[in-house]
């Protein structure tokens, strides 16, 4: 495989300036965004309102040219409210499909944890299987697709919690954060005339991110690094205070999480730091603390520990 091309390097950093022209200082959440995207998985945002976690979301799907569409997720959303379903039209008089807001490229599922378990299913099988199921038809959904998903960690009145099965599907959790004080007071600059989103253009086509995720494929990961995946996922299973460690699907996760940012960051293969600098945002919602071991740690605790006792490999992985 040969490195990222040129005229694709151009356009990633064409497209992490044009978010960060309205996602001010956050470029860290941004490129975790960008790798989750380019590994074919989807993010949880999980932080409090105002935060700026639709903003992101429109603002991507503006810099690369997608259909961008945006679900309240409430207690009262059936499965059909976002899939889709059949009307009758009775001047054909036939039954005609009216596409749910699935059916798009970037698709922001606000306040996730506020619809039923049944709706959040039909998000789980769009999410795994980039397909929807209406009235028993099968119907594939547009790639790319991704999903960014939120949910506010105070509240929990009128909230339904998503099941590890659930969080499990999401290649990582990240919080945006306040800003620092000084790109609050830029962002007060920006956005006090106008919504810089208004003047945003897409800098890549859709045919170009597929092209790229197709790249993010080929990246090399050696033996030592996949040992060290493995090794680093088979540590939370063996920890007496975690309940619930990763699963395979989260080794593989991590795996490819690996593999986009090496890519992001202009490698075409997998070191040790960049399995380290994913590690958190990757595994940490696919764990399980003990009732014990809550009572005087947490998972990021627990992790941080696991990641910094595991041997890291020293030879040349290149």
């Amino acid at each position: 495989m040969t490195a990222i091309s040129t005229s694709f390097e151009s356009k990633v950093h064409a497209l992490i300036e044009t978010i960060e022209s309205v996602i001010i200082g956050k470029r860290t959440v941004i490129e975790r965004v960008l790798t989750a995207l380019l590994a074919g998985g989807h993010v949880l945002l999980e932080d409090v309102p105002g935060t700026g976690k639709t903003m992101l979301s429109r603002t991507l799907a503006t810099a690369i040219g997608g259909e961008f569409r945006r679900i309240q997720m409430t207690p009262d959303l059936l499965p059909q409210d976002i899939t889709g379903m059949y009307v009758y039209n009775p001047e054909r008089r036939t039954f005609e499909l009216r596409q749910g807001p699935l059916v798009a490229n970037i698709v922001l599922a606000d306040e996730l944890n506020r619809a039923t378990p049944r709706t959040q299913s039909a998000l789980l099988e769009a999410m795994a299987e980039g397909q929807v199921t209406i009235e028993g038809v099968r119907h594939v959904l547009p790639q790319p697709f991704f999903v960014l998903a939120t949910q506010n960690p105070i509240e929990s009145e009128g909230t339904f919690p998503l099941p590890e099965a659930e969080r499990d599907r999401f290649m990582m959790r990240l919080r945006i954060g306040y800003p620092e004080r000084e790109q609050e007071i830029d962002m007060l600059r920006r956005f006090r005339m106008s919504d810089p989103i208004h003047a945003l253009s897409p800098v890549l086509s859709l045919d170009d991110l597929v092209a790229m995720q197709e790249q993010v494929r080929q990246v090399i990961i050696q033996p030592e690094v996949e040992a060290y995946i493995v090794d680093l996922s088979r540590r939370t299973r063996e920890d007496d205070r975690i309940a619930i460690g990763v699963s395979p699907r989260g080794t593989l996760a991590l795996a490819k999480a690996a593999q986009a940012y090496a890519w992001l960051m202009g490698r075409t293969y997998v070191i040790p730091d960049d399995v380290k600098t994913l590690f958190m945002d990757v595994m940490e919602h696919r764990v399980v603390l003990t009732t014990e071991a809550l009572l005087r740690d947490d998972p990021q605790m627990v992790l941080k520990e696991i990641l910094e006792r595991c041997p890291v490999p020293v030879e040349d992985v290149q």
